[in-house]
């Protein structure tokens, strides 16, 4: 497994990191499936208080509660749950986040996070008070680093300079370029790290029936799948190909797939080991579709 340091941080992650959200279910097995991952060399483990209202947390603060150091854990705030239960309501504001992420460290039943992210963000946040949070649960050691999770170009800019953010987590993949056309270039120039998720596009560049995706009609989404299959050929399968490409671009620190059974987690750590792209490879991929840009939130 390589490892990269993420931005300026001190936080150094592998290159293929376990997105929480998909475990659901038996508890037991989730904690064995977590273990394993961490024994195979992904130290990035990356949660949410929104997900199953807060049980994903807690199954990953059981399951790394004796070997916290070995780990870099990640959570996100922003999502607040209404008291009925029936949905959640966006909340960046200070106090909101300084409450949230004292329930979210029972939960991981540590006393520090590694990576705090804020779950969204609109140009109508308070931004300024949003980062003064972050920025005072840095200097009282309650969180390590602090970063974004959004796709808006007008949001990411201004985190970009207004914060100290070490990261940004966004889409991206060969069905979704989007951030290539301005993000990626603007997060490698200051330094700032990138977690990619959405790598496989759902599953359409790793075999699942192919369906519109985005702007990409059917028959485009079959061109890309096999364009990958393709460029796969026999040193590389279709899921390895959709991985390498995502971490082919420097900007991009992690590509932080979403992992529930053994399979996808050995689908993850061949991800891990395949060979890189070549530059030809990227571009043979590259050209079979035009590279979407964000229509909204520029």
């Amino acid at each position: 497994m390589k490892y990269k340091q993420l931005g300026k941080s001190d936080l150094h992650v592998s290159e293929v990191s376990f997105g929480c959200m998909s475990l659901q279910g038996d508890e037991n097995g989730s904690i064995k499936l977590l273990h394993q991952a961490l024994d195979k060399g992904i130290n990035f483990f990356d949660t949410a208080d929104l997900y199953d209202k807060g049980q994903n947390e807690t199954t990953v603060g059981k399951a790394f509660k004796e070997m916290r150091d070995k780990v870099i854990l990640a959570t996100k705030v922003g999502n607040q749950w209404r008291p009925d239960g029936s949905g959640w309501d966006w909340n960046p504001r200070k106090a909101y986040i300084l409450q949230a992420v004292e329930e979210s460290l029972k939960r991981l039943q540590t006393d520090y996070i590694d990576l705090y992210q804020l779950h969204g963000g609109t140009m109508d946040d308070p931004i300024d008070e949003t980062i003064e949070a972050f920025e005072q649960l840095k200097e009282q050691g309650k969180i390590r680093q602090y970063g974004i999770s959004s796709i808006r170009p007008n949001v990411i800019r201004e985190y970009v300079r207004r914060s100290t953010i070490a990261s940004v987590m966004l889409q991206y993949s060969l069905l979704d370029r989007r951030p290539e056309e301005e993000v990626l270039e603007l997060l490698q120039q200051n330094d700032i790290g990138v977690l990619a998720r959405g790598s496989l596009a759902q599953g359409l560049l790793a075999g699942k029936p192919a369906k519109p995706y985005l702007t990409y009609t059917l028959e485009e989404v079959q061109q890309a799948a096999g364009a990958v299959n393709t460029v796969a050929g026999n040193t590389r399968n279709a899921s390895e190909t959709a991985v390498q490409f995502v971490l082919h671009h420097p900007a991009v620190t992690s590509a932080v797939l979403g992992i529930r059974t053994d399979q996808q987690l050995e689908g993850a750590l061949l991800a891990a080991q395949a060979a890189p792209l070549t530059e030809a490879e990227v571009q043979r991929l590259q050209a079979v579709l035009e590279a979407g840009k964000y229509e909204q939130h520029r």
